[in-house]
C-alpha cells in the first residue's frame, strides 16, 4: 500500500470541500472496498477523508410517508430497521444476500452503491482494463477470455463490466432518490436511475457525481404494497456476487417493477419490461433484456434471468 494522508471531516460541506481542493482524494467511510483496493494498488488516492463522524447514521421518515436513509447506515442496521423490513422487504431481503454478516456490520448505504466492478480483469493489474487504466482494452473481451460473471446488456466494445451491489438492485425496484452535497456546498437530487453510468466510451466513469460530491441519503418514496421479493442466483450460497438476480414488486392487479442485478453496468430496469409484467416473465424479458450483447460464456443469463423471474412470479 502506497503512503496517503488522512483526515476527519467535520460535516459534509466541509468533506465535499475537501476532497474537490485535493486531487486524488477519496472518501472512506465502512472501507470494505477500498481498502482491498488500496492494498491491490488498483485505488491510489493521496489523501483520505473519514466521513464517518458527520452525522448521517439515522433513518427518519420523511412528509411524504417514505424513509430518509443517511450515508453511513450501516448495510446491518438498515435491513434491520423495523421500517424497512415492514414496508420494503425487497430491500431487507437484497441486504442480506450480500457479502457476509461482518461486511454487513461495517458496509455504510453510500459505500455499497458507489463500490467498484467485481470483473476479474479489474482485480488484476496485469491484465488490460479500460475501467482500471483507460485505453489498455478490455480483458474480458480478448480471444480466450472469462467473462461468464460478466455483462450481457447495457455494455459497450470498451467495457463489460457489472455493478456488484445488491442492495442497489433493491434501490432501483423502489424508485430511490440519492441526495448529495457538492464542494461549493449545493445539494442535490438524483434519481438512483441516473447515479450510474454505463461505460460507452468512457467506463472509468462510473457515476453521475462530480468531483468531490459527496452522497448524503438515499430517499426512499412512500410504500408502494404489494409482494416484494429478491432472489439472488449465484455460485455458491454465500459470499458470493450474483450471476442473476431479481428484485420483484407486484401489485394484486399483476402491474410492478422489475430490476436486474449480476447482468449490467447498474442495476437494470426498463419501464416498459414493467408494463409487461401481467403478461408474464416472458413478456417482460423480452423487452428488460432487448437488445443484450452476451458472449459465449455467459449467454446462459438470458435464460437464467428469465427462470428466475419465473418462479418468482409462480410463488407470487
Amino acid at each position: 500500500m502506497r503512503s496517503f494522508s488522512y483526515e476527519r471531516a467535520v460535516d459534509p460541506a466541509q468533506a465535499a470541500a475537501r476532497a474537490a481542493e485535493i486531487p486524488d482524494a477519496k472518501f472512506i467511510g465502512g472501507g470494505t472496498n477500498l481498502l482491498d483496493l488500496m492494498k491491490l494498488e488498483i485505488e491510489t488516492p493521496i489523501h483520505l477523508i473519514d466521513v464517518r463522524d458527520i452525522g448521517l447514521t439515522e433513518i427518519t421518515e420523511t412528509e411524504e410517508g417514505g424513509l430518509r436513509i443517511g450515508a453511513q447506515v450501516t448495510n446491518t442496521d438498515l435491513s434491520a430497521d423495523s421500517r424497512v423490513r415492514r414496508d420494503y422487504p425487497v430491500l431487507t431481503r437484497a441486504i442480506a444476500a450480500g457479502a457476509s454478516g461482518q461486511i454487513r456490520n461495517k458496509a455504510t448505504t453510500a459505500g455499497n452503491l458507489l463500490q467498484r466492478t467485481r470483473c476479474p480483469y479489474f482485480y488484476d493489474p496485469a491484465q488490460p482494463c479500460n475501467k482500471r487504466a483507460p485505453g489498455s482494452g478490455c480483458g474480458a473481451l480478448t480471444e480466450g477470455a472469462f467473462s461468464r460473471q460478466l455483462g450481457v446488456i447495457g455494455t459497450s466494445e470498451t467495457c463489460i463490466a457489472t455493478h456488484p451491489s445488491d442492495m442497489a438492485v433493491a434501490m432501483r425496484a423502489l424508485d430511490a432518490v440519492v441526495e448529495t452535497v457538492t464542494p461549493n456546498g449545493m445539494t442535490r437530487r438524483i434519481a438512483i436511475e441516473d447515479l450510474h453510468v454505463l461505460p460507452g466510451q468512457t467506463p472509468e466513469q462510473e457515476t453521475a457525481l462530480m468531483p468531490g460530491e459527496l452522497i448524503t441519503h438515499v430517499v426512499l418514496p412512500a410504500p408502494v404494497g404489494g409482494q416484494q421479493a429478491y432472489h439472488k442466483v449465484r455460485d455458491r450460497s454465500s459470499y458470493a456476487f450474483a450471476l442473476v438476480s431479481v428484485a420483484l414488486i407486484q401489485q394484486a392487479d399483476g402491474t410492478g417493477a422489475v430490476a436486474l442485478g449480476g447482468v449490467a453496468p447498474k442495476p437494470w430496469r426498463r419501464a416498459e419490461a414493467d408494463a409487461e409484467l401481467p403478461n408474464g416473465s416472458r413478456a417482460v424479458m423480452a423487452r428488460l433484456l432487448e437488445g443484450a450483447s452476451p458472449t459465449e460464456e455467459n449467454a446462459f443469463k438470458l435464460t437464467l434471468a428469465e427462470r428466475t423471474l419465473a418462479a418468482m412470479l409462480k410463488e407470487g
